[in-house]
């Protein structure tokens, strides 16, 4: 759709959108160790659907411009949960590597994926997450110790893969697989925001390179599957409120901090199941 043909009140709506939605960003990144994406994606989506972005690119598109917001949101979510010393960096380090593995294979898989397999991988770790915070026992566990070298690569090259498909920086997964091993969920939201720095950078640039055929059916200023526009807009908004959440997430008790992350996560599961079955 050409930029001059959007009416104003169409602008209005995508600009306090963006705005609105870039604050949430930040404060979810900092309260929950996520980058956002799980928030941003589906209003990114509708947004772009009150735009008239064509469906077979919509959810792509906001997949791709979520992960290029939450690289600046993570790394100042991350920076402010190293200070506190609450991040296991020898986790982040053997993830590294598999990671970016991961999220590089997602985004060749994004250029060919149909816009469904976007929100099923959606649906289904939102899912899976949600129960397991709002109803698992102690005794839910695969283990009391983290798992052996190989073990962890293969676990961060699947955190990658869903991940670029989710457009998320990873905190959704590697915080359910981390309270599965016993680990104190405020560390597990702390070690979680090292991944959103991981996973962002060369999912973005994946995304770029996964919508570059697809430019002329994509909105004025995108370039690939990632909205500059989005960026723009969401970015400032996300990074003055980030620090805030960090402070509400070392305030919250261990229970209060489980519940809230899996109601917000069975919402997001909510939101594209329904999207999926209509």
């Amino acid at each position: 759709m050409p930029f001059a043909d959007i009416a104003l009140s169409q602008i209005l709506v995508l600009v306090v959108g963006l705005l609105a939605a870039g604050a949430v960003t930040g404060l979810l990144a900092g309260v929950f160790g996520v980058g956002g994406g799980a928030i941003v994606v589906p209003v990114l989506y509708e947004l772009f659907r009150f735009q008239g972005v064509p469906e077979d690119i919509r959810m792509p598109l906001a997949v791709g411009t979520s992960l290029a917001v939450i690289i600046p949101t993570s790394i100042r979510s991350f920076r402010a949960h190293q200070r506190k010393g609450a991040v296991d960096m020898s986790i982040l380090r053997m993830w590294a590597l598999p990671v970016v593995v991961g999220v590089i294979g997602g985004s060749f898989v994004a250029r060919y994926a149909p816009a469904d397999l976007f929100k099923a991988v959606f649906v289904v770790v939102a899912g899976v997450s949600s129960i397991r915070l709002l109803f698992g026992r102690d005794s839910w566990r695969f283990g009391t110790e983290m798992p052996g070298g190989a073990v962890m690569k293969i676990y961060g090259l699947i955190i990658g893969v869903l991940s670029s498909l989710m457009g998320i920086g990873g905190g959704q997964l590697s915080n359910l697989f981390m309270t599965f091993y016993g680990r104190p969920i405020h560390q597990a939201v702390a070690t979680s925001s090292g991944l959103g720095v991981l996973i962002s950078i060369p999912g973005a640039v994946g995304y770029v390179y996964a919508g570059w055929p697809h430019m002329g059916e994509l909105p004025p200023f995108s370039l690939g599957y990632v909205s500059l526009i989005g960026m723009a807009l969401l970015i400032p908004t996300s990074i003055i409120a980030a620090p805030l959440g960090v402070a509400v997430a070392h305030r919250l008790s261990k229970a209060w901090l489980e519940k809230l992350f899996g109601i917000f996560l069975l919402l997001v599961c909510l939101r594209f199941l329904v999207g999926i079955i209509s």
